[in-house]
């Protein structure tokens, strides 16, 4: 018998290799003699680096930046190469403006900035890599992607002419008054970026950045008004100062707003972030001759057919005719759509626990829920 664990992160209990580890443990208990195959993927989300760095040919590069509060980290992302020469750089937005990053009581997106995502990007820049692709799940943002922006160069003016000194985060967007971008690294026009994002919401209104995502990011009713106040300001800056209208556009309203700001200020182009690793980890030649194919991540529901991981990876298997089975730390309304869209079948690993119980469990309960799956369907 032969099993791929392809696994996501459960958020705040495994990360997507602690999970692998985890099922591997589980199927040898049933199946000693079994053959498995470790592949923990992510969307571009936390985890991004580490699951790109599983490769021979990726190298992590250590490097500095702040964090959302403007706080001194050190993180660090990943580069390859092709014929000695640097091909292609990995940088992963949660590690330097990521919402795990913060404490619970510091949440508050008026507040964070992506400053140290740029941090990073200008950090690939110098090492000159044919390639930049950068993955903007987990963040804990909503300033556009303006932090960035200055962070590659790129200055902000208030609307007294002054220069804006601090980190630009969510709250003070709406007063920008100008933006210059003349002096913005002269690298970023001769390179290519790809945005590995999932998500296709607008910049602003009912279903953009601020609404849809700045509640889990902690903020208030209140500040979500606010925050789409200064995107919607920020777009009407982009088409008025930059040119380019991207307040409606898929992926736009991605990470706060990170996804606009990549498209205006670095000529972003967006794929699927499963998309992408599976490429990069060779998942379709690596599930072809499988027998079982074992995913998971925190929670599935009727909005998991838009992207989300185990879905993507039983697409994939299932080229191959090989059954996914998906284990899940809850699953919500809607979640047996997912039957439909290619899993064969779901595990709640948590069913009938508290959240904090299940989260605090999730090894054991992940364990558990394996040895049953491959019971069942190996």
């Amino acid at each position: 018998m032969k099993v791929i664990c392809a696994p996501d992160s459960f958020k705040g209990s495994l990360s997507a290799e602690q999970a692998a580890w985890v099922m591997a443990k589980a199927i040898h208990r049933v199946q000693p003699d079994a053959e498995v195959d470790l592949c923990p993927l992510s969307d571009g989300g936390d985890g991004f680096i580490d699951v790109i760095a599983q490769s021979d040919e990726w190298s992590v590069v250590p490097a500095a930046c702040i964090d959302p509060l403007g706080r001194p980290i050190a993180t660090g992302w990943c580069l390859s190469e092709y014929d000695g020469q640097p091909d292609t750089a990995v940088i992963e937005m949660a590690s330097a403006s990521g919402l795990a990053l913060l404490a619970h009581g510091e949440h508050d997106p008026t507040k964070t900035t992506t400053y140290g995502t740029g941090q990073l990007i200008q950090h690939a820049l110098k090492n000159k890599p044919e390639k930049v692709l950068v993955g903007i799940g987990g963040s804990s943002t909503n300033d556009g992607g303006c932090g960035m922006a200055q962070a590659l160069g790129a200055f902000f003016y208030n609307h007294t002419g002054q220069i804006i000194k601090q980190s630009i985060n969510g709250g003070i967007l709406e007063s920008i008054k100008r933006i210059d971008v003349s002096k913005m690294d002269a690298r970023l026009k001769n390179m290519s970026i790809t945005v590995a994002c999932d998500v296709t919401n607008p910049l602003t209104g009912p279903n953009g950045a601020a609404h849809v995502y700045a509640p889990q990011k902690g903020a208030t009713p209140q500040q979500v008004e606010q925050l789409d106040a200064g995107l919607r300001h920020l777009a009407e800056l982009f088409r008025d100062q930059l040119g380019i209208d991207v307040e409606d556009r898929p992926g736009a309203g991605a990470a706060g707003g990170l996804g606009a700001g990549l498209m205006a200020f670095c000529g972003a182009e967006f794929r699927p972030g499963l998309e992408i690793v599976l490429e990069m980890v060779g998942f379709d030649k690596r599930v072809r001759d499988c027998d079982l194919c074992l995913t998971g991540e925190g929670r599935l529901d009727g909005q998991s057919l838009n992207g989300k991981a185990v879905i993507g990876v039983a697409q994939a298997a299932a080229k191959h005719n090989v059954p996914t089975v998906a284990l899940v730390g809850s699953l919500g309304k809607g979640h047996e759509k997912s039957l439909d869209a290619g899993l064969k079948d779901t595990i709640e690993i948590g069913r009938g626990l508290s959240t904090e119980e299940s989260m605090a469990r999730a090894a054991q309960l992940l364990e558990e829920a394996t040895v049953l799956a491959v019971g069942m369907h190996g």
